[in-house]
């Protein structure tokens, strides 16, 4: 049980004195779970299960390493191959013969594309293709649907308007820093409104570079949403680019386009690719992604070899496991959990998201205080436990038991809380950040 400060909670505390932000991620940032008591740091991994420490055990349900983590913490099969790799060399001033092989793998795997080019993170992977799709258009203006990373491209839409981002994943992201000269380069359209992209598009036509878009985040796409946008870039010479970072690999084995029969010109991968191990990929059409060789796109640390070895050995074992049908299935017991749960306590929630990726609100106007409390909650029985849930396969049928059976003694203390008009009592420490902001 976690009641109070631990040492990763005084390691956070120092933290944020010495590095801008308290660490590299936002997603990691205790004030994101649990203010004040979110163990914060972890001592080992293994399968599903965390060590912070003090030495405490968790059952992850919060994000297995930011949903990079598909097959499990520390993973055997996949550690075994990159262990080899490091102890024959994992850098040289020769290039990695398994940079190849993942090429080929990948344009196998989506058999409209014919290229890949890789990286080691899923921003910078984003801002590859751009700069690619620039290339080749010639021309300067994006637009775009979800959430991209944190380069200056994607940023820039807040510049002209500071909620242009709210409503694509994280709200109140800053444009500080970014150059204003980029304001009006990057437009953001909404999900599933057809009309409303082509009414932007007609607004810019002629200008438009590239439409970057996570194909499936929320929601599923609308009949015909898809479909459109593809017909209405390929008409006018856009380049159409599917961000699969977060859902690729998850409901199919490859992107979730393949599941719509809608092909893109270019593809980003990124998060499950190498479980855990830095990796991410472009693919795309030769006719797009040559102008790479007309643009200077290159960085040391992409030719090392851990990254390549992680990718195919970890899809190697995606392949031959069907992991994605054992993601859905535990998204899917989840998901049951929570509506069961719901009505068994009368509690007013949604459930959203991919079954492999699967989100839960609380309907109420003291929402975030309640995901706390359910956050405090679980803690207090051995589960890391935020808004969204990634599942693993390293998840069996006895643990999705026990998330259940704690489950349901959390929503009995939330509904507690929502009837005594006051649920920010119920907290040990404070609310739940929900967007960007300063820490100190």
């Amino acid at each position: 049980m976690v009641t109070k400060r631990g040492k990763g909670q005084e390691l956070w505390k120092k933290a944020k004195t010495i590095i801008p932000g308290g660490n590299q991620l936002l997603s990691k940032r205790s004030e994101m779970f649990l203010p004040n008591l979110w163990p914060s740091y972890y001592s080992k991994a293994s399968g599903y299960k965390i060590w912070d420490l003090d030495d405490n055990e968790f059952n992850d349900f919060a994000t297995m390493g930011v949903g990079s983590c598909v097959l499990g913490y520390a993973d055997a099969d996949v550690n075994s191959r990159v262990k080899d790799s490091i102890d024959r060399g994992s850098m040289s001033s020769l290039n990695s013969y398994e940079e190849v092989e993942l090429a080929e793998k990948l344009v196998c795997l989506h058999h409209w594309a014919d290229m890949a080019r890789f990286s080691r993170s899923g921003g910078e992977a984003c801002s590859i293709a751009i700069r690619i799709a620039r290339a080749h258009a010639k021309r300067d203006k994006v637009l775009f649907c979800g959430y991209h990373g944190w380069h200056d491209w994607y940023l820039s839409s807040n510049i002209e308007d500071a909620t242009n981002l709210n409503q694509q994943l994280l709200a109140g992201l800053s444009s500080d820093g970014v150059a204003k000269n980029l304001t009006g380069t990057a437009l953001p359209f909404t999900y599933n409104d057809l009309d409303g992209f082509c009414n932007l598009v007609a607004r810019h036509k002629g200008e438009i570079a590239a439409v970057i878009m996570e194909p499936m985040r929320g929601s599923a796409p609308n009949q015909g949403f898809l479909e459109g946008i593809r017909e209405i870039t390929r008409e006018q010479g856009i380049v159409l680019i599917f961000d699969e970072i977060t859902s690729g690999f998850r409901v199919n084995f490859g992107g979730v386009h393949m599941t719509y029969g809608v092909h893109p010109d270019m593809a980003i991968f990124g998060k499950a690719l190498g479980n855990g191990f830095p990796i991410s990929a472009i693919v795309g059409t030769s006719k797009v992604m040559d102008a790479a060789q007309g643009t200077f796109v290159s960085s040391t640390f992409w030719t090392e070899r851990v990254g390549f070895t992680a990718a195919l050995a970890t899809l190697e074992k995606y392949e031959k496991r069907k992991v994605h049908l054992r993601l859905t299935e535990c998204g899917k017991k989840i998901n049951k959990s929570w509506n069961d749960i719901a009505e068994l306590t009368g509690l007013d929630v949604s459930i959203s998201g991919l079954e492999p990726l699967t989100h839960i609100d609380f309907n109420y106007s003291s929402g975030a205080c309640l995901q706390t409390i359910y956050t405090q909650e679980m803690l207090k029985r051995g589960h890391l436990l935020g808004s969204s849930v990634y599942t693993t396969y390293a998840y069996d049928d006895e643990v999705l038991e026990e998330f259940h059976k704690d489950s349901v003694e959390s929503f009995k203390i939330i509904k507690s809380a929502i009837e005594s008009g006051h649920p920010e009592r119920f907290l040990i420490s404070g609310v739940k950040h929900s967007g960007f902001q300063r820490l100190t």
